[in-house]
């Protein structure tokens, strides 16, 4: 049984659940950032450059069997290598959006605590022994 407490006082700990949540918000928040780059970015960039699909760019590797589509999808399905480094791309530009947003936004909170500071501690009180030699140089005094 003092197993089991031990670990119940283990996940109901404060920073298990603030893992636990970041981690939630940050599968979310992936999410989005999937969608900002395959439905904003990509589009944008694959029209500068012409008009590419950075998904389905890729170099065969083996040889693909007799009436197999030559489309990324099919020469998986049929068991073909594929060098596929238009996925990459995407995957690349995805983490450097996420990496660039992530730091946005932590260089938000630092410049709110910064204008935010904590009130400044009080002074701590002085040890028993410096207040014993106060009462001594005080009495020594009268």
């Amino acid at each position: 049984m003092g197993m089991m407490q031990e670990f119940k006082e283990f996940a109901v700990k404060g920073n298990v659940m603030d893992l636990a949540v970041g981690v939630i918000i940050g599968a979310a928040f992936g999410k989005i950032v999937d969608s900002v780059v395959g439905d904003l970015v990509m589009p944008m960039v694959g029209a500068v450059i012409g008009k590419l699909d950075f998904s389905n760019l890729f170099v065969v590797l083996g040889q693909a069997p007799a009436g197999t589509a030559t489309t990324l999808d099919a020469l998986k399905k049929a068991g073909v290598p594929v060098f596929a480094y238009g996925n990459f791309i995407t995957v690349a530009v995805n983490f450097a959006i996420l990496a660039f947003i992530i730091f946005m936004m932590v260089k938000q909170i630092n410049k709110l605590k910064k204008a935010n500071p904590p009130p400044p501690a009080a002074p701590a009180a002085p040890a028993e022994d410096v207040l014993l030699l106060r009462e001594i140089r005080d009495s020594l005094k009268k």
